[in-house]
């Protein structure tokens, strides 16, 4: 029995690295298929090859996993968020952040586009930039004419690390995986053209080496469109939220209309952001607004 990691997943074959380097395709057992359990690109697995046929016998438990795009064990997901051309919706970016939140996925922001900024607009930039660092969030915005140190701070921080991204159409994401890697860049412009071809075309995620990388090709990242837990453990995932609630007067306080809320309290002295408040405000509505549809498989690792 071998162990390796599932490195690319393609019309039911998962190719799978062991530690020297080497690659082998197997297929999964069929109690995978019914057991609902299948394997994911990043997952450890235990298997066995023979004569290039090899079968998954056993799946490692996982650290943490997404459903779209369907990766598992992610160190790090760099959020491409667009300061202009598209304009910065925090909406957008507290999404994100809340979905991640969610799956147990460590987040980094990077602003993009900061040359598009007059010095007015960099300056409220670097404040938004901010906010999000006193949460705790690992943020990157790249000083106009020196987009070279924000580069090579990224690079670090995908160090020995498997990495996904994500960003809506436009804000740069294509142009900054063309920076860390022409071939992925390439890569992933083939996928986009295949998918564009029609639904049913068969998705294919890759993990590349990237120097001492793993980032993940994927066609697509939309795990944020739609919430799969309930509006009760939403505040879970507002890491500033965590930090005033115990304070709450009421246990089980929504942080919407009850007396003394320690959230509402901090949000009116800016020791929490109200764009962010705002966001919270939206999300809850949206779920209690959206028909369950909870994902138990991937959030119970």
């Amino acid at each position: 029995m071998k162990t390796g990691r599932i490195i690319r997943s393609l019309s039911g074959y998962y190719d799978i690295q062991t530690s020297d380097g080497t690659v082998e395709r197997t297929r999964a057992r069929g109690e995978f298929r019914k057991s609902g359990k299948k394997p994911l690109v990043g997952d450890f697995v235990d298997f066995e090859s023979e004569n290039d046929e090899g079968l998954i016998w056993k799946i490692h438990p996982r650290e943490n996993a997404l459903v779209r795009p369907p990766v598992a064990n992610i160190d790090v997901a760099v959020i491409v968020t667009a300061l202009k051309e598209p304009n910065f919706a925090p909406n957008l970016l507290d999404r994100q952040l809340v979905a991640l939140e969610a799956a147990n996925v460590t987040p980094l922001i990077y602003f993009s586009k900061s040359d598009l900024l007059s010095p007015a607009e960099f300056e409220q930039a670097m404040a938004v930039a901010e906010t999000y660092r006193k949460i705790g969030y690992t943020v990157i915005l790249p000083q106009p004419g020196a987009e070279d140190v924000a580069f090579a701070a990224l690079q670090q921080a995908l160090s020995h690390r498997v990495a996904v991204f994500m960003g809506q159409t436009g804000a740069g994401k294509s142009t900054l995986l063309n920076h860390l890697s022409p071939e992925l860049g390439l890569a992933t412009g083939e996928v986009s053209k295949a998918l564009s071809r029609g639904k049913h075309t068969t998705r294919q995620v890759t993990l590349i080496q990237v120097d001492d990388a793993l980032i993940a090709d994927t066609p697509g990242f939309s795990s944020y469109e739609v919430f799969d837990f309930p509006a009760d453990e939403l505040d879970n995932y507002f890491p500033e939220f965590v930090a005033y609630r115990q304070d709450c007067r009421f246990r089980g306080c929504r942080h919407l209309n009850e007396p003394g809320c320690a959230v509402k309290a901090a949000v009116s002295i800016g020791a929490i952001a109200e764009s962010r408040y705002n966001s919270y405000k939206a999300f809850y509505d949206l779920i209690k607004a959206q028909k369950p549809r909870y994902n138990t498989d991937n959030r119970n690792f």
